[in-house]
Parts: structure tokens; sequence; C-alpha cells
């Protein structure tokens, strides 16, 4: 992509819950940046929140066309916009399988990730695609889900199988799972908390609504994360970041050991009671 419409692009999501991603599909590619090639371009938009889920696919043969995207509109979860710019429509092949290969950002998401993107193409799995920086590469190599939108690490190829088959089905898989994307770190843990309390699998049974700060102790930042489910249950669940202990590479491919935090679920109820202390 030219790097004049790359910086374009980051600058209209500005503010709007946008996130935008290359991807290209695994095996070897041509370097093809001292020529413009006018192909066909694969664009997808995905909306992750729960009762609201969407998948969109579309092709361009010109990369600027992504500019006329309302990301506005986009964000609060209206389609309208890519399928009007682009002739979008809902997705309906398999689900998509995103594997971090950026090794720019740690070298571990190439040599680990670009590996497990072949051996899913080559497995037969249709929707799989290399992708830029997703976040937690010293879990890599990590995997994004498309349309629900949950992130996995330390991904191998039997596992990714499984998850894109629940995913399928619209139930999550546990195993591996760092949280939906749709909600911030501490809402990430308390969901899975809850899920795994609860044997609730499916996945937009459960909507994070609410997170509240509390009271710090030793310094460690602590939440309460309200989790909602679609018969009209609630959860309260608390959250405390900690450490991540012993001491170990914040960056999988960094050489310094540091303290990378980790978000720990030290109490989940079911009913509406008074906070607990962290």
């Amino acid at each position: 992509m030219d790097p004049a419409l790359g910086r374009a692009l980051e600058r209209a999501v500005q503010g709007t819950g946008v996130r935008v991603a290359l991807i290209r599909r695994p095996g070897r590619h041509a370097d093809r940046r001292t020529r413009p090639v006018r192909s066909v371009r694969h664009v997808y938009a995905a909306h992750t929140i729960p009762g609201k889920v969407w998948l969109h696919s579309a092709t361009t043969t010109d990369p600027d066309d992504l500019l006329a995207l309302d990301f506005a509109a986009l964000g609060k979860g209206d389609h309208h916009t890519f399928d009007a710019a682009l002739r979008g429509e809902p997705h309906t092949g398999d689900p998509l399988a995103l594997v971090c290969t950026n090794g720019k950002r740690d070298q571990c998401c190439a040599l680990l990730g670009r590996p497990l993107a072949a051996e899913l193409a080559s497995s037969g799995v249709q929707d799989v695609w290399e992708v830029t920086h997703l976040g937690g590469h010293r879990f890599s190599p990590t995997l994004l889900v498309l349309p629900f939108g949950y992130a996995y690490g330390r991904a191998e190829a039997h596992a990714a199988k499984e998850v894109l088959h629940g995913v399928s089905e619209g139930r999550v898989v546990l195993e591996g799972c760092r949280g939906r994307t749709a909600w911030e770190r501490p809402g990430q843990a308390a969901e899975l908390a809850v899920r795994e309390a609860a044997g609730e699998y499916r996945a937009d049974a459960l909507s994070v609504v609410r997170t509240e700060d509390l009271l710090t102790i030793d310094s460690a930042p602590c939440w309460e994360v309200t989790v909602a489910h679609a018969d009209g249950r609630r959860w309260h669940v608390t959250v405390v970041q900690r450490a991540a202990l012993p001491p170990h590479p914040e960056s999988c491919g960094a050489s310094l050991l540091g303290g990378p935090t980790r978000m720990e679920v030290v109490a989940v109820r079911e009913r509406a009671t008074a906070p607990l202390a962290c």
C-alpha cells in the first residue's frame, strides 16, 4: 500500500473506534514497491459488539476508495457506508483467521506466525490471512478470528482449526483465548472468567456493560466489571492488574527481562453486591 494512503487512513480512523490492518495471503510475495500494481484487493469490515456482529466484504482495484468510507459510522456499527462506497456485501464464506506475521514489530511474529498461516492454508482453511500487528506479541503466534473478534495466543494449527469450527457454530473456544477485542483488558479477563464459571460458550451470550475503577492496593490497579447475559443475569467480576512473574521479556524477540502485566480475576459474583476490596 502507498505509505501516503496508509497515513491518511490512520488519520481518518482516529477517534472513531475503527482499527485498520493490512492482510495478505500466506506464502512468498514479490516485492512490488518499485512499481504500481493495479490488482484486485480484498477488503473486509467487521463489527464485533455482541448483538450487532457483522462481517462484510468487498473488492477494489483502487485502495484510494477506502478514503470514501465514513469511519465514524463504521465505528458505531453501521455498515451502509462500506456497502455503498465499495459495493460491499455480507461475507458468506468461512470465518476469517488472521495470523499476525509482523516481524517489524516483533521478529517472533514472523518466525512463528508465518509457518502457522502457511500450515492452515495448506490444510484447507479457506479464509486465512497474514495480518499486520495484532498486539500481544509475546504470546506469538497470535490469531484473531472474525466476525466475533476473539484473539488467541501461542496458537497451533490443530487448535486454530477447532477455534474456527467453533466460530462457524457461534461458540467460543476458551483454550488459548485472550479475550474479545471489543473490550478493554479488564473486560476481556472478566468475560472469559464468567464464561468458565457459567459454562457459557455461545459467542453473543455475554456483554461487558460496565467497568468501574476501584481503590488500588500496593499500587495495583483494580476494576469491578459488570458482565451481562442475554437472558438478564449479571455478574460482578473483580479484576486486578499484576506484574507477570517471574520477569520475562515483554517482547518475544527482546533479550532484556521486564515486567509485563497480566489481568487476574480475584472474584466472580452472580448477583448485585457491594464491590470487594482488591
